[in-house]
């Protein structure tokens, strides 16, 4: 039933991007950076933790995820480090995310052949 649960929410969180990606003039950059911005608006307001214990890695892993996991680190940062945790929370926070995204590209680049005209 997890499993279930979080493929019918992440499926959910791809069905409504792809309707602002087709009905509106958003670019996918903005949508993106939206998808952030609400997750970590839903961490600051607490209802975020109860979406998790219910969709779990179907509301852990899309971009509202990230967001959540940007904000906590920051949060937590600000509370140990004062100000500097401000510019370090989410850094470390979301260190392995970023790591392994970067990686993963960079060995994919060495397997396909990446086009660089545009």
């Amino acid at each position: 039933m997890d499993y279930f649960k979080a493929f019918i929410f992440g499926g959910l969180i791809c069905a409504l991007v792809q309707i602002l990606i087709d009905k509106t003039k958003l670019l996918p950059g903005r949508i993106m950076v939206g998808l952030v911005v609400a997750g970590s608006i839903l961490c600051a307001l607490g209802l975020y933790e109860p979406l998790l214990k219910f969709a779990g890695a179907g509301a852990s892993v899309p971009l509202l995820g990230f967001g959540n996991v940007l904000f906590k680190g920051t949060k937590e940062a600000i509370q140990t480090d004062g100000f500097l945790g401000l510019f370090r929370g989410g850094f470390t926070s979301s260190a392995v995310g970023i790591s392994a995204a970067l990686i993963f590209s960079y060995i994919a680049s060495l397997i396909f052949d990446p086009k660089t005209d545009v």
